[in-house]
């Protein structure tokens, strides 16, 4: 009968200690970066020790011992919007720079998720949170309420509700994209929209359209709100919206960068050349925008930046109990492409 092997033995600190001749408090002190503690001939005893026995500290015992799990939970809205991606990319870097590791959660558009969320990360004693919400309903507002954690709101508002958000400028990146469609001689403009109930920026965004059309009295316009996914829905929404400004010179705004990928696929659909046909202007700078046709014109957020700035601030949190809620907002800028220049 053969024996089952055994799974080697972990490497602890103490195989280290005696490996390097040293005592178990002058490894802790190497560990935990109190060099000037130690001679030099200790410490290279001890990196030699640690070398050759592969030596990987538990970084989650060691992290609870000072009081810190080392966790950052992030709960993203939707890890399938290419926003959250670049997102997550921004606050993962800044965690790596600083020793902490992100637990990400998606919520997958469900606002109930997200409460869960909030409830399960805090039994993982993560040491904070940054949140990018599918909506800020009353549960939702309750449930961070009654968090004990720190965290940072990320493209998202709470009226009332003085809390730590970064994001951004949504009347001033709309104020632009709508300008620039009235400098290039659009008379008809049609702003479509995912629901814009419990969502902050798609709110503003809106609110801003509906304001700027205001001061063009010329000009044409109309908003749609779309729930994803609904093809028929949208090839209808833009075939009637052409047939009724037909002459006119007419161009589509997608909210961001999800409607931007449904609305490109309808417009193929229906024949319709962005850039001859139609204009078209997207939220959210999309990777493949330069490539398709003759190039979406976009709104390109910092949306990477954003990350290492809302986990910026969510540390700065953790070092300075009676640090002050502040809103961090940043600029969109205008990526202008063939599909805004008939």
């Amino acid at each position: 009968m053969s024996k089952t092997s055994k799974s080697p033995r972990s490497v602890t600190i103490r195989d280290v200690a005696r490996k390097a001749q040293a005592g178990k408090t002058s490894i802790s002190r190497y560990l935990n970066g109190e060099l000037h503690l130690l001679s030099d001939d200790l410490k290279e005893r001890i990196a030699q020790a640690i070398q050759a026995l592969n030596y990987r500290p538990n970084q989650m015992a060691r992290s609870l011992k000072h009081g810190r799990s080392g966790l950052i939970g992030l709960i993203i809205a939707d890890i399938s919007n290419p926003f959250s991606v670049e997102v997550l990319k921004g606050v993962e870097a800044e965690c790596m720079k600083h020793g902490f590791m992100t637990v990400v959660c998606n919520a997958n558009n469900h606002i109930e998720l997200e409460c869960e969320f909030l409830h399960l990360l805090k039994g993982y004693r993560v040491d904070g949170l940054i949140i990018n919400s599918a909506g800020i309903n009353d549960d939702f507002l309750t449930a961070l309420q009654e968090t004990t954690l720190p965290f940072v709101l990320l493209d998202r508002k709470i009226t009332d509700f003085p809390c730590d958000m970064v994001g951004l400028d949504n009347p001033q990146s709309a104020e632009m994209a709508i300008q620039h469609l009235v400098d290039q001689g659009f008379e008809a403009l049609c702003f479509i929209t995912e629901p814009v109930q419990f969502i902050s920026a798609r709110q503003e965004r809106l609110d801003t359209f509906h304001q700027q059309l205001q001061r063009y009295g010329q000009m044409k316009g109309e908003s749609h709100e779309v729930r994803l996914p609904d093809p028929q829905g949208l090839r209808e929404l833009i075939a009637d919206f052409c047939a009724r400004h037909r002459g006119m010179r007419k161009a589509i705004m997608a909210a961001n960068g999800v409607l931007t990928l449904q609305i490109a696929n309808t417009l193929s659909h229906l024949g319709l050349n962005w850039g001859s046909d139609i204009g078209f202007l997207s939220f959210d700078n999309l990777e493949w925008a330069a490539l398709a046709g003759k190039g979406i014109t976009s709104i390109s957020q910092p949306t990477a930046e954003m990350g290492r700035k809302a986990m910026a601030c969510l540390l700065d949190k953790l070092a300075n109990p009676g640090h002050q809620p502040a809103q961090y907002l940043f600029n969109g800028e205008l990526i202008i492409r063939g599909s805004t220049t008939l």
